[in-house]
C-alpha cells in the first residue's frame, strides 16, 4: 500500500469510526456531551410590594451527566377514579420523555411511595440502596416538608383540596389501592428505585447531581411535600424544577376557587413559581408541544411578550389570570427580556406553544426572533391562528435590520398582518380621547364598552390603514388629526385586532379591559361570555 493509499484508508477509517460513534448514540442510548438547554419559568414579586408577580423565563444549561429525573407517585391505581384515569393518560408521554432523557445520559429515579417492596429484587432498587452515605445528607431529608417557609406557610394554597381533592360524582372512597408504579413507564436496570429521602440524596451525591427534575402527581401534595420532593430538594440546595406539563392535581372544581380542574392544576404551578421553584415543559427532551389532557377544553391563548417601554411584564399577567379565573382559558405567558440593548434582548422561546394555540397576543417592540421560533410563528398565522397586536405590535418584529446572526425579523408585519401603517407617534403629554370611529358602535368588541375613554398613551400616527381593516376607535389630542387607535383585519384566513392602546394605565381603565376581553373572544370566532 503506498502513502497516497494509506491517507485515503486512514480519512476512510476515520469517517466509519465517527459513523459507528453516531449510530451507536442512536441504538443503544449512549449519551451526549451536549448540555441540557432548559427554559426555565418563574414568577417573581414586583418592587411595589403589593403581592403582584412578573413573569420570568430564563435558558439554563445543564450537564444530562449532573442531572436526575425523579417521577413521584405514578403509582398503578390511585384511590380516585378521575386521578387513576389521568395517570393513564399522562404515563405514555412521560414514558417518551424520561426515555429520551436517559438516552442523553440523564439518571431516572422511580419514586412510587410505598411500593418499593415489589422491586425489592430489581436492580434498579439495589442501585439506590446501595449507594453510600452521603457525607452532606441533610437533617429533615426523611421527613415531609409542608411548607418552604413562612412566607409560602402564610399565602397557602390557592385551591382548597381539605376535602382530598376527587373530582368524581359520587366521590371515591379514600385508601391505598396502589401497589407499584404503572406498568407504561419502563424501569431500566440503570435506573434507581426509592422513596426514601435519604437513599435518593445518597444517590444524587453518588453521581455529582446537582440538578433535579420531578414530574408525576400530585403537584399539591407529593410532588411538593415528599422527602425527595420539590421543597425538599428547594431548600437543601439542588437546582430543581418541575416539569409543568406532565403533573397533576388532587382538586375538586367544586371546590375553593371553583375552577375548572386543569385550571386548578394551573394555579399550583404558578404556586410553585413564586414560592418553590422554576418550572419546565418536556419540550425540552421530546421536541414537541407541551402534554395536554384530552378532556381540557379550554382555549388556549399565548401571550407573546417582550419589550421595556409599557410594563406588559406587569400588565399582562394580570390581564391572563383575569381571563383564567373569570372566563375559562388557558393562558400561557412567554416572556421575553425586557432590556432595551444587547443579544440577549432577542432571547424568547417556547413558541412551539402556538402549535395548538387558539390566539396570539402580541406585545413586543422591535424584536428578532430565533430563526425556528419565527417559523413557528409564521406558521401559526399560515394555518388561520387568530391575533391581536397591543401597542408596540406594530414594529414588534421590526429591528431596523440589526437582527443578530441566526434570527430573522418581519419589518412588514405591520402592513402586511395587522393592516397598520405606524410612523411615529406624538409626543407624551396630552390626554388622548377615544371615542368609536364612525358605524363601529355596535361591533361586538365595542359591546358594553363605555365611551369616551381617556389614555396616557402617546397617540401613534398610523393613518393610512389598509382598505381590508374595519376601524373601532378613533384618538385624538388637541390642534392634531384624529388617528385610528383600534381596528380589525383580515391576514389570510386569520382574524386580526389590533390596538395601539396599552399604556399601563390603560390596563387600569374598565372599558378597554372590556374591549380586550371582547376582542379575546371575537378573534377565536367565540361570543364573549358572562364573567364569573
Amino acid at each position: 500500500m503506498n502513502s497516497r493509499q494509506s491517507r485515503i484508508f486512514a480519512v476512510a477509517f476515520i469517517v466509519f469510526a465517527g459513523l459507528i460513534s453516531r449510530m451507536s448514540s442512536v441504538v443503544f442510548g449512549i449519551s451526549s456531551d451536549k448540555p441540557l438547554v432548559l427554559v426555565t419559568r418563574s414568577r417573581t414579586p414586583l418592587a411595589d410590594d403589593t403581592g403582584r408577580f412578573r413573569v420570568v423565563q430564563s435558558k439554563v444549561q445543564w450537564d444530562p451527566k449532573q442531572t436526575a429525573i425523579i417521577i413521584c407517585d405514578m403509582w398503578n391505581q390511585h384511590w380516585c377514579k378521575g386521578a387513576t384515569e389521568r395517570v393513564s393518560e399522562l404515563a405514555p408521554y412521560m414514558n417518551e420523555a424520561v426515555s429520551k432523557a436517559r438516552n442523553k445520559g440523564v439518571l431516572i429515579i422511580h419514586a412510587p411511595s410505598g411500593t418499593t417492596e415489589a422491586y425489592a429484587d430489581h436492580p434498579a432498587r439495589k442501585r439506590a440502596q446501595d449507594a453510600p452515605k452521603a457525607m452532606n445528607l441533610p437533617d429533615g431529608i426523611g421527613k415531609w416538608c409542608n411548607w418552604i417557609d413562612g412566607n409560602e406557610k402564610t399565602v397557602g394554597y390557592p385551591i382548597d383540596h381539605s376535602d382530598g381533592g376527587c373530582d368524581c360524582e359520587p366521590k371515591c372512597e379514600q385508601g391505598s389501592p396502589w401497589r407499584s408504579q404503572i406498568d407504561t413507564i419502563e424501569i431500566k436496570s440503570d435506573d434507581a428505585i426509592s422513596d426514601s429521602g435519604g437513599e435518593i440524596w445518597n444517590l444524587l451525591e453518588q453521581h455529582g447531581i446537582k440538578n433535579v427534575i420531578l414530574m408525576g402527581v400530585h403537584t399539591n401534595m407529593c410532588v411538593l411535600g415528599r422527602p425527595f420532593g420539590l421543597r425538599n430538594m428547594a431548600r437543601f440546595g439542588k437546582n430543581v424544577v418541575l416539569m409543568r406539563d406532565l403533573t397533576d392535581t388532587m382538586y375538586n372544581s367544586r371546590m375553593r376557587p371553583v375552577v375548572s380542574h386543569f385550571t386548578g392544576t394551573d394555579l399550583v404551578v404558578e404556586h410553585v413559581e413564586k414560592y418553590v421553584c422554576p418550572t419546565i415543559t418536556s419540550t425540552v427532551f421530546t421536541g414537541e408541544s407541551q402534554f395536554c389532557f384530552k378532556n381540557d377544553k379550554r382555549p388556549r391563548v399565548v401571550f407573546i411578550s417582550a419589550e421595556g417601554e409599557y410594563g406588559a411584564v406587569e400588565t399582562l399577567p394580570e390581564f391572563a389570570h383575569e381571563l383564567k379565573m373569570k372566563y375559562g382559558l388557558y393562558c400561557e405567558i412567554l416572556q421575553g427580556n425586557t432590556e432595551k440593548k444587547g443579544r440577549d434582548r432577542h432571547e424568547l422561546a417556547g413558541l412551539e406553544a402556538l402549535t395548538n394555540a387558539d390566539l396570539a397576543v402580541l406585545f413586543m417592540r422591535r424584536r428578532a426572533l430565533a430563526a425556528e421560533q419565527m417559523q413557528y410563528f409564521r406558521d401559526y398565522l399560515d394555518r388561520g391562528g387568530p391575533l391581536i397586536g397591543l401597542r408596540t405590535a406594530s414594529h414588534a418584529l421590526d429591528t431596523r435590520g440589526k437582527a443578530p446572526e441566526g434570527h430573522a425579523e418581519w419589518p412588514k408585519l405591520d402592513p402586511e398582518v395587522l393592516g397598520g401603517n405606524y410612523h411615529g407617534h406624538h409626543g407624551n403629554g396630552p390626554k388622548c380621547t377615544v371615542t368609536a370611529a364612525a358605524g363601529a358602535a355596535s361591533h361586538p368588541i365595542l359591546a358594553g364598552v363605555k365611551l369616551p375613554l381617556t389614555s396616557d398613551g402617546s397617540l401613534y400616527e398610523v393613518r393610512p390603514l389598509a382598505k381590508s381593516t374595519k376601524r373601532l376607535l378613533v384618538g385624538t389630542i388637541p390642534d392634531r388629526e384624529p388617528e385610528p387607535v383600534a381596528w380589525t383585519n383580515q391576514y389570510k384566513k386569520s382574524r386580526i385586532f389590533y390596538t395601539s392602546l396599552g399604556h399601563p394605565d390603560d390596563f387600569q381603565n374598565a372599558p378597554f379591559r372590556r374591549m380586550l376581553i371582547n376582542a379575546v373572544f371575537w378573534a377565536m370566532n367565540k361570543p364573549a361570555p358572562k364573567a364569573k
